[in-house]
């Protein structure tokens, strides 16, 4: 089966997806239609219509499944309709505004269909390690996780380009639901949901803006696990360092290099057992690092194309994207609201507090300033 694709959205990243096709890095799929704004030379090249409604390339019924690489605002509308028209979709991330637009798409998913998010960092074999190692429960109980990462950074141009980037009306926030959404994603899909988060954010704290580039996070979990994040878009150099700490031992990733620490007697029966006062477990180290970068993207594109045509499992799917989104809307809620959130998140509580900025938010007028693009610089 050749599954026939359409993109909606020919920005940055929809090109990006068109462009792993065009390649022959994915398999299976033909791009049969486009839908862009403006004129698009690869609809041109491809010779394949370009539509500027959505509407009418999901209705003229010339593709089996859609990418939705549009703005976060636009997001619930299309999926909604492609979902309904019977089209699988996979979304780029995040699903929508808030965990109640995702919850609203996924009740229209019929069991046939396929709906897949671009959490492409479930493809990073580090973090694939990271998550096998736990799932092996190698580490043993979890006691507290940390990840730094500020290594998001972003000049104002990244903003001032944009109609809709870092708008309540056109991203539903800012750093918390474009950048570290990733990190949310796979800090769950690790080390599993928190029970409750307070969050502290910086709203324009270092850019021209309306929602956080800077945010603090601190974690409870229901064994008594506790665990810490910061991310910003202010901060060069920046930092990624993460850490999940068990009665086991580590692992401790600085970006570049994973370590295993394996204890070889567990930190509980040592501290029980042992008689030297300053003693501590011995310790094994394993380096896990990966030398080799994978195209993250192409894989998720690749299983989703998959998923449609053979029933393979989904990396990534579409409900998965709610658990990251509710961490992202629990922290944002908690700034605003200044207490802590209790899991899982009320995200009808959530949607009304963001509705309220909506109301008062409006898309900028872009900037017209020549610009030099190149994606792969901002991928961490």
């Amino acid at each position: 089966m050749t599954v026939r694709l359409g993109i909606i959205g020919v920005g940055n990243i929809g090109l990006q997806h068109a462009n792993n096709i065009l390649s022959g890095i994915i398999q299976g799929c033909v791009v049969t239609a486009l839908c862009a704004r403006g004129s698009c030379s690869l609809a041109e090249q491809l010779n394949i219509p370009q539509y500027s409604d959505y509407k009418e390339l999901i209705d003229k019924q010339v593709c089996d499944a859609v990418i939705v690489a549009t703005p976060t605002w636009s997001h619930l509308e299309i999926g909604c309709y492609a979902l309904s028209r019977g089209l699988h979709v996979l979304m780029e991330k995040p699903i929508g505004l808030s965990v109640a637009e995702g919850e609203t798409m996924l009740e229209l998913v019929r069991p046939e269909q396929v709906f897949g998010l671009m959490l492409n960092q479930r493809a990073d074999p580090v973090f694939v390690a990271m998550k096998k190692k736990m799932d092996e429960n190698l580490l043993g109980s979890l006691q507290r996780i940390n990840w730094t990462m500020t290594n998001w950074f972003r000049p104002e141009i990244y903003f001032q380009t944009s109609n809709w980037r870092a708008t309540w009306a056109g991203e539903g926030g800012g750093l918390l639901v474009n950048q570290c959404i990733h990190n949310f994603d796979i800090l769950q899909w690790i080390c599993g949901m928190p029970s409750s988060i307070q969050g502290f954010c910086g709203f324009g704290k270092y850019h021209n803006i309306e929602v956080e580039d800077e945010a603090t996070a601190f974690f409870e979990y229901e064994n008594g696990a506790t665990g810490s994040f910061i991310g910003s878009t202010g901060e060069a150099p920046g930092v990624n360092r993460f850490d999940i700490i068990g009665d086991r031992g580590m692992l401790s990733y600085d970006g570049e290099k994973l370590l295993h620490f394996e204890n070889r007697t567990s930190t509980s029966e040592f501290s029980q057992t042992t008689s030297e006062m300053f003693g501590q477990p011995e310790v094994y180290i394993t380096d896990l690092s990966v030398r080799s970068p994978v195209n993250q993207h192409a894989i998720i594109l690749q299983n989703f194309i998959n998923a449609i045509s053979s029933n393979e499992s989904l990396i990534a799917p579409a409900e998965e994207g709610l658990k990251a989104l509710s961490i992202a809307n629990a922290i944002l809620l908690s700034a605003w609201d200044r207490e802590q959130i209790q899991m899982p998140l009320d995200s009808a509580r959530f949607h009304k507090a963001l509705s309220e900025r909506l109301a008062l938010s409006r898309l900028r007028a872009a900037s017209q300033a020549d610009v030099t693009i190149d994606m792969e610089a901002s991928f961490r």
